[in-house]
C-alpha cells in the first residue's frame, strides 16, 4: 500500500472513483476529496513529495481547501424550495 501512493495514476483513479461517487451519493464531500485526489496526481507525478505521511496529509488538506472553496463558490445555489414560515391554516 505504501508503494502505492507513489504512483501518479493511483491518484487519478482515486479521483475519479470520488467523481463517481459524488454523482452517486446525494452530497457534496466527496468532490472536494476528488479535487485533493486530483492535486495530487500533479504533486506526485512532479515527484515533490516522497513521505508517505507528507502526501497523506497534503492530500487531507488540499480536500479540505477544495471542499472550503467549493462551498464558497456554491453557497448562493439553492434547491428552489419555499420555506414556508407561517401556516395557512391557522388565523
Amino acid at each position: 500500500m505504501d508503494g502505492l501512493l507513489h504512483i501518479w495514476w493511483v491518484w487519478l483513479c482515486a479521483a475519479l472513483a470520488f467523481a463517481l461517487v459524488e454523482l452517486v451519493v446525494p452530497s457534496s464531500i466527496f468532490l472536494g476529496f476528488a479535487l485533493g485526489a486530483l492535486a495530487m496526481t500533479v504533486v506526485v507525478g512532479l515527484g515533490l513529495l516522497s513521505n508517505t505521511s507528507a502526501l497523506l496529509a497534503l492530500f487531507a488538506a488540499l480536500s479540505l481547501l477544495a471542499w472550503i472553496v467549493l462551498k464558497r463558490v456554491f453557497k448562493n445555489q439553492s434547491s428552489g424550495a419555499r420555506v414556508v414560515t407561517r401556516d395557512i391554516n391557522e388565523n
